[in-house]
């Protein structure tokens, strides 16, 4: 047995799960887990094996679901189990729990109400991604998931684009294709990116490149797995639009609206997509 159990204190406690291997989990969570009053899961299935395979018997007590759908009509009974001084876990499907995860109002307002909420820390993906992907980590900048719709995603994307930090994504296979279409559209062919997959698990992948080199893998292969998309901080051109207008204006004069951004571009390590998109706005105005 590699846990064992005590009296808890009453209040909330955010236990980290494992991302992938279930030897990832802290002895610490596993106390926590054996000792607890009742347990809010998001997936409850997938606490159920955690317990199973680290032999912590449910017994008779509460097992609770607890995601984005049914977030409003669970807490209330979360609550009334604090106020009866219980000691309750949350967990989510895998990684630290509030972390692109539905534990934040639970959390929040857990402590608004005065409970005692404490962390159990472990396994989160986006740290394991920043340590493996080669990019700085001495700043970055955690976005989670894009929006859905293309015109939303760029509008986010048009305001992170100039974030002098490593950017960390959380994005699923099915709209890998259409991120990365936005974000070349929108950083550039050239800004150093990586891909971690299935991160601690059998088939483990960490690719790097340009934007442009992992847009066309990813045309070519689907990636399937839990997907951690990491972006360089900005190339420092020194060029600002107008710049970059300045030059396409001459260029223009001498050349056709494509040949004209394909020079500006390739004189100063820009990328395509931008400098046309830059050319066609001059020509439209």
């Amino acid at each position: 047995m590699n846990y064992h159990s005590e009296k808890l204190k009453s209040g909330l406690y955010l236990v980290a799960t494992p991302l992938g291997s279930a030897r990832d989990i802290t002895l610490r969570a596993l106390d926590v887990l054996s000792s607890c009053d009742a347990i809010a899961a998001e997936d409850t299935r997938s606490m159920r094996k955690l317990l199973n395979i680290h032999n912590i018997p449910i017994n008779d007590r509460p097992l609770l679901s607890y995601n984005d759908f049914n977030g409003d009509q669970v807490r209330p009974k979360i609550f009334e189990w604090l106020d009866r001084n219980m000691a309750v876990a949350y967990a989510s499907d895998a990684g630290m729990p509030l972390i692109a995860d539905p534990g934040y109002q639970l959390s929040k307002q857990a402590a608004d109400r005065g409970f005692y909420v404490t962390s159990v820390p472990g396994a989160s993906a986006c740290i394991t991604a920043l340590t493996l992907s080669g990019l700085p980590t001495d700043r970055f900048f955690f976005e989670g998931f894009l929006p859905v719709t293309k015109e939303k995603r760029r509008h986010k994307l048009k305001e992170l684009s100039n974030i002098h930090s490593t950017l960390i994504f959380y994005e699923s296979p099915k709209r890998l294709i259409k991120m990365f279409d936005d974000l070349v559209a929108i950083m550039g062919e050239n800004r150093r990116a990586v891909i971690a997959r299935e991160l601690t698990k059998k088939f483990e992948q960490i690719i790097s490149g340009t934007l442009a080199e992992l847009y066309a893998i990813i045309q070519k292969e689907q990636l399937k797995g839990e997907l951690v998309v990491l972006l360089d901080r900005p190339i420092s051109t020194g060029l600002t639009d107008t710049d970059v207008k300045a030059e396409l204006s001459v260029a223009l004069s001498k050349m056709t609206l494509k040949d004209a951004s394909n020079f500006v571009a390739a004189a100063h390590g820009l990328s395509k997509r931008y400098v046309y998109n830059l050319a066609l706005s001059m020509r439209e105005n």
